[in-house]
């Protein structure tokens, strides 16, 4: 029997190419095309007064300039809200080139097209726009002042209000021997992929047909988003994914104003176009998140039982809103991690800001609602004398109440249900990992060498494999080579490698026979995208159910071949042999052949379907009722709901006494996605995220002035870690399969960077004994905690780091 490849570490088969130089990205295309070229706003906040555009023209190779009024139809009107939510009163989306006001510096007002880049940038420069600059919001205390406003239909600039309510939280907190109260605040980052965003469009002219290349997460969305505006019959319209250099959600959102205006210029000229953004362009054009503060009021009894939580949050979604409130909803919901807070009470307030629009970026409002509940948690601890594990412990839901039902909506508008997982194992592998029960030890040996030294731990849950749906198709040729589409795009993930594994064993194929298309719209029309965690759960498990599909249909016509029943068949490295007589069997290739009857043969192995082959039943036709010609298969995976997986995270922090520089010494992370198809891919996973997660609690932040300006929109001033701060990650996993899908899968594309904001912030709180509420840190900013906490204006800590100083403190009356 064939070796079962699911669950097995094979190394990825895409990774020869793309580190031999075969990539082929979207700059890798178009050589020969048109180039787009944009002016943007320099102003956050203004009225376009005049655009005089006369100096541009006279550059030679320019081919036209485009402002909004030379938009016609539907290429004019606004981008569409992709999201809309009954909460999201006031969204407001802007347009592909500006219309008589801008709303954050780089937003686009003009389009060049000229020969090649070079010219489109020297006749933008040649553009001179006057503007009447209007107040400018920035900050969500700013926004939430509401004395200037970024549109003037929006009171308040408040996008959205919502609040979801489970049980009667005052009574709760009134009745509740502890309450607490925190203010916490998570700053403003962003995705910065490698490769940024970028649009190469063909207009074919005798076909009325246009084809485009997207650096985007959604093949299928952009091709939609682009026919409606063009207004094409969508069968029109191509849209294909190449090789993506990262995404981490900025490529989520279709249609950027490039992915429109790029095949308009097409289309118009009857030229090839293309585009391909600067990183300048990137931190002040794309997309950002993180943005929120958060006011958490917990009331808890001598033990450290929730009873109730009640949390109010701001968010800032910047300029716009076309992605609607995606983002604070599942801050919203998935707040709550593993714990069974009582009665629960959220309220959010979406904000207008004149700062680059908000979209998901890995962990999507996870990160920030994992530090709110964490920074609880410890709060809790540290008010009693407490363990903070033990904490933790004692309220978790258990294996027993699962599947376990919070009373929410989660942001797929269905329950938020948690469907598996064993919080209580994973913390035990967690603190095993770590050594947690022995870490006093290892903190008195520094503090006798002069080190600060800090354990910290954060816990989450998170919803992956949101629906609708997703599809796959699979075809084995008449050479016994498996080819499989689907609807998802990749920009890392490993697709190649880990859905090959699971037609190989869904199938009994040979992986190295089996070849993964991705985000081609001409081989998979109906897709959703990559994101949220969903590429192994859905394709994954459309992909396995079209693979059965195949299978099934492989079985039938070898056993009439053969004069057997399909019972008594087996599929082994592509050939269909019978069970226990191996000698009599034929190749999946010849299956294929056969289940295409033909008139005609074209080689040597389809003779065998011809008509005189005599491999055909006289009395039967040649295509059995119900079925259609080859051996290939197309099915649809569409859950009910979102399967969750979970995690933990616990690192050991140092603090340097005199520059107050933050190292992390070790990085543990135990985490269960179910069972695990490729563990080294699933590694990876982890590993990268949790280093965009150290990015995001000790380096990355979007500094902005007062003006709307983006301070650091270079990679000299946004600062993110090199290998040399990423420390090594120390994992283990639990494994509880999910009950909803075929395959018992969950998602692990964000799980690494969720925690780490509230992990670090949990070990610095320990190593210096005053509480931490904001992140990212820095050591500017340390360094000015420990001055407020020198001159008293910062409480100390009552903190107990593991069982034997909880019992030490237990007598101890509480403040």
């Amino acid at each position: 029997m064939s070796t079962r490849l699911f669950g097995t570490p094979i190394k990825r088969k895409e990774d020869p190419r793309l580190v031999t130089g075969g990539g082929r990205y979207l700059d890798d295309l178009g050589h020969d095309a048109l180039a787009a070229a944009f002016v943007r706003s320099p102003h956050a906040h203004a009225r376009v007064v005049d655009i005089d555009a006369d100096d541009a023209f006279e550059l030679d190779g320019v081919l036209g300039i485009y402002a909004h009024d030379d938009l016609p139809g539907k290429v004019g009107e606004p981008l569409p809200l992709l999201i809309p939510h009954p909460a999201l009163t006031h969204g407001r989306t802007g347009y592909a080139l500006a219309r008589e006001e801008v709303n954050h510096v780089g937003e686009p007002l003009v389009m060049v097209v000229a020969t090649d880049r070079y010219v489109a940038e020297d006749a933008c420069q040649r553009i001179r726009v006057r503007y009447e600059p209007l107040p400018v919001v920035v900050g969500i205390e700013s926004a939430r002042d509401g004395a200037a406003v970024v549109h003037p239909d929006v009171p308040g600039n408040v996008a959205a209000h919502l609040t979801q309510v489970v049980g009667d939280v005052d009574a709760a907190l009134a009745t509740a021997p502890h309450t607490l109260t925190l203010e916490l605040d998570i700053e403003r980052s962003a995705s910065t992929p490698l490769e940024g965003r970028g649009v190469y469009a063909q207009w074919d002219d005798e076909r009325d047909e246009l084809r485009m290349y997207s650096s985007t997460q959604t093949s299928t969305g952009v091709r939609a988003a682009v026919a409606a505006k063009l207004d094409l019959p969508l069968a029109k319209v191509e849209c294909i994914a190449p090789d993506v250099g990262g995404g981490f959600g900025v490529k989520i959102m279709h249609p950027w104003p490039e992915e429109v205006l790029v095949p308009w210029a097409a289309r118009l000229l009857r030229q090839p176009v293309k585009w391909v953004e600067d990183r300048r362009e990137h931190f002040v054009s794309a997309a950002h998140e993180r943005g929120q503060l958060h006011t958490v009021t917990v009331g808890f009894d001598d033990d450290g039982h929730l009873l109730a939580l009640d949390v109010k949050f701001w968010h800032d979604n910047g300029a716009y809103t076309p992605y609607g409130i995606i983002v604070p909803i599942i801050t919203a919901t998935q707040l709550l991690g593993p714990y069974k807070p009582g009665a629960y009470r959220v309220e959010f307030w979406s904000l207008y800001t004149n700062t680059v629009l908000v979209t998901p970026y890995r962990g999507a409002g996870r990160p920030q609602g994992c530090f709110a509940m964490e920074r609880t948690m410890d709060a809790i601890a540290d008010r009693l004398g407490l363990d903070r594990a033990q904490v933790r412990a004692r309220n978790f839901i258990l294996p027993s109440e699962m599947p376990y039902d919070h009373g929410l909506l989660f942001q797929d508008g269905r329950p938020l249900k948690y469907d598996s997982g064993d919080f209580p194992a994973t913390l035990n592998k967690l603190k095993a990992l770590v050594g947690w029960d022995d870490f006093a030890t290892e903190r008195a040996a520094a503090v006798a060498q002069g080190r600060k030294v800090g354990l910290g731990i954060g816990c989450y849950v998170e919803g992956t494999g949101v629906g609708p749906y997703e599809g796959s198709h699979v075809q084995v040729e008449t050479s016994g080579r498996v080819n499989v589409s689907i609807g998802l795009t990749s920009q890392g993930q490993g697709h190649e490698t880990v859905f090959a594994q699971i037609v190989a064993d869904e199938l009994g194929v040979r992986m190295e026979d089996v070849f993964v298309t991705t985000g081609d719209t001409r081989k998979m029309g109906y897709a959703v995208g990559t994101f949220a965690s969903r590429a192994a759960v859905m394709s994954g498990s459309a992909v396995a159910l079209a693979a059965r599909r195949v299978r099934a249909k492989a079985l039938r016509i070898a056993a009439d071949a053969l004069e057997v029943s399909p019972d008594d068949l087996e599929i082994v490295e592509g050939t269909v042999q019978v069970k226990g007589a191996p000698a009599t069997s034929m190749t999946l290739g010849t299956v294929s052949v056969l289940s295409n009857p033909l008139r005609y043969a074209f080689d040597e192995a389809t003779q065998a379907a011809t008509q005189f082959a005599g491999t055909f039943d006289p009395q039967k036709p040649p295509v059995a009722e119900g079925e259609e010609p080859g051996l290939e298969g197309k099915d649809f995976y569409s859950p009910t709901q979102a399967t969750f997986a979970n995690g933990m995270h616990a690192a050991i922090v140092e603090t340097d006494p005199v520059t107050a520089e933050i190292r992390i010494l070790r990085y543990c992370v135990v985490h269960d996605c179910g069972p695990m198809i490729n563990p080294m891919i699933v590694e990876g996973q982890v590993h990268g995220g949790v280093a965009q997660g150290v990015g995001g609690a000790l380096y990355e932040r979007m500094v902005y002035d007062d003006s709307g300006q983006l301070l650091n929109a270079s990679f000299m001033d946004f600062l993110m870690p090199y290998a040399s701060e990423v420390p090594t990650i120390e994992t283990d996993h639990l494994e509880t399969p999910s009950p909803l899908n075929p395959l018992g899968i969950k998602g692990a594309g964000e799980a690494g960077c969720i925690p780490v904001s509230a992990v670090i912030a949990s070990a610095i709180e320990d190593a210096e004994g005053f509480p931490i509420t904001r992140m990212p840190i820095s050591p500017a900013d340390l360094w000015a905690l420990r001055r407020r906490y020198a001159a008293g204006e910062i409480r100390p800590l009552r903190r107990a780091s593991h069982p034997s100083e909880s019992a030490a403190r237990a007598e101890e009356p509480t403040p």
